[in-house]
């Protein structure tokens, strides 16, 4: 069987498995009804799994025995477990779980409304709604919108800083304990250092993984909240420099697609490194001690999204 390389059929195929929500790019307003549905769809399954995960939870069996996905993360941001990894209630885990399902029903009611009630055009329905259309010729406009996701990823970085610091702490593997972090690492030396993997001046080959304190951990987290609502206010207020679109040109909805899986591909590899060997963030009471497993998946799902890149860069340059 031959495979074609002609760029006409990265630009011509109608396969809805191929091209996605591409479909809808020059559809505002089901574009956001179909990205508030999928928000819906992946609260509903963390809502679904952690309830699933409670009900069939045995307190004297470590986690990572039973297969459970969802508790391990809850337990290691330190709901409803105390010294040694101990799990002492699981009622928190519960409620969790219900305000998933809640915040589900809610995004896919909003999902609904934007495909099928709300104005398929943003434009057609002026005011205030009007503000947040989109066309892939306006890089002002298209600033104003990133600006606004950022701003949301920033404070839900800053979320975990407020669980640490102030509401009742994050498990320490180091200490055996739930603990709060109140002296987080904030000198930009240190934190910045990592991304060239360099750890106390030594060079490590698993970089941003190969932090070892949550004082560290936390005070990344507080610098990359810092950064991403500051960059979100910028692209609010200032539209993209011409130097910038050059090297990122943007000519179609494809080309968007293509950065942000990129960016995800990015997360998922960096990801596996920490689940593969970083105890601090992984504590091992709750992951195991061998998580190859856990990281080859991760690792396996960014391989998948990269290609997911790739095949929209090609379409994008097919089209444009």
């Amino acid at each position: 069987m031959a495979i074609s390389t002609d760029r006409t059929f990265a630009a011509n195929t109608k396969l809805p498995w191929l091209i996605g929500n591409v479909r809808l790019t020059d559809l505002s307003g089901q574009l956001l009804g179909a990205h508030i549905a999928h928000a819906g769809l992946i609260m509903f399954w963390v809502g679904t799994t952690t309830i699933s995960e409670v009900i069939r939870f045995v307190p004297d069996i470590p986690m990572y025995e039973q297969g459970l996905t969802l508790l391990p993360h809850l337990a290691t941001l330190g709901w409803g477990v105390g010294a040694g990894g101990q799990v002492v209630d699981t009622y928190p885990y519960f409620v969790i779980g219900v305000l998933h399902l809640i915040a589900s029903a809610v995004l896919g009611a909003g999902g609904l409304f934007h495909v099928f009630r709300a104005p398929a055009v943003l434009y057609n329905n002026g005011g205030r709604v009007a503000k947040f259309h989109y066309e892939w010729n306006d890089p002002k406009q298209l600033s104003l919108i990133l600006g606004h996701h950022l701003i949301i990823l920033g404070l839900g970085a800053f979320l975990l800083v407020l669980k640490a610091m102030f509401l009742g702490g994050i498990y320490d593997t180091h200490l055996g304990d739930v603990r709060l972090i109140t002296n987080p690492t904030l000198n930009p030396g240190i934190i910045f250092s990592y991304l060239v993997g360099l750890k106390d001046h030594i060079w490590h080959s698993l970089g941003l993984a190969s932090v070892d304190n949550l004082e560290d951990v936390i005070g990344g987290h507080i610098w990359v909240s810092g950064i991403l609502i500051v960059g979100g206010v910028w692209h609010i207020v200032v539209q993209p420099f011409a130097w910038v679109r050059r090297i990122l040109p943007i000519e179609n909805g494809e080309e968007i697609l293509s950065y942000s899986l990129l960016g995800l591909a990015l997360m998922a590899w960096i990801s596996a490194s920490f689940i593969g060997y970083n105890t601090t963030v992984f504590p091992p009471e709750f992951y195991g001690s061998e998580r190859s497993g856990l990281a080859n998946i991760q690792f396996f799902l960014g391989i998948l999204v990269f290609l997911g890149y790739a095949w929209h860069a090609w379409r994008a340059k097919s089209i444009s």
